[in-house]
């Protein structure tokens, strides 16, 4: 065997298998389940055998403990309505199909909680302080009538819109003269306009 040579033939069989082992992983892994994650806004109907209050109302709460449920496969996470209803996790032993909802965040055991970044809007994000206008909104408004708002007062820097049982009974938006940091913080929704 010459210097040029690292490990020779046993080397290059070894690095072999071990390359055909991690395609063979990659092939065992159902299309998709790579990038898993949990999707907001999305309810699954059905399949569950437990269902418990989240004090903290933070998604990912629910989805942790999923993960340290063996008989748990999916899960959803139902923001609260008002302030006396609270957050709640519902465990499931199947799989259930997703379907669109606002009151919901749901996932696969495994995918965690992954919030939507598009740029403009900040979801889970408090940017709290700066604050020269607040107001109750109604049932059904949501945080597109919040960043409304501020984008029509050019006072307004930035919005945070507060989902019904976090700090009251009714959803709140707040408007901001000030850009303050964001905090992540579950059922805040914020934006920066100017």
């Amino acid at each position: 065997m010459g210097k040029g040579r690292l490990f020779g033939a046993w080397g290059i069989l070894l690095v072999g298998l071990l390359l055909a082992g991690l395609t063979l992983a990659g092939l065992a892994t159902p299309f998709g389940a790579r990038s898993a994650r949990a999707q907001a806004n999305f309810d699954r109907p059905g399949g569950d055998y437990l269902s418990a209050p989240v004090v903290s109302g933070d998604p990912a709460d629910c989805a942790l403990t999923c993960e340290r449920d063996r008989r748990c496969r999916a899960w959803t996470f139902s923001y609260p309505t008002d302030i006396t209803s609270g957050a709640v996790c519902w465990l499931k032993s199947n799989v259930p199909p997703r379907v669109p909802e606002n009151c919901c965040v749901s996932g696969v055991r495994g995918a965690g909680v992954v919030e939507p970044r598009n740029g403009a809007v900040e979801t889970s994000i408090d940017r709290a302080g700066g604050d020269y206008k607040s107001f109750e909104m109604k049932s059904g408004e949501g945080d597109e009538l919040c960043k409304a708002a501020c984008t029509g007062d050019n006072k307004c820097r930035a919005w945070t819109y507060v989902r019904a049982g976090y700090v009251g009974r009714e959803a709140h938006c707040f408007l901001k003269k000030e850009i303050k940091p964001p905090r992540r913080r579950a059922g805040f929704i914020s934006g920066v306009v100017r």
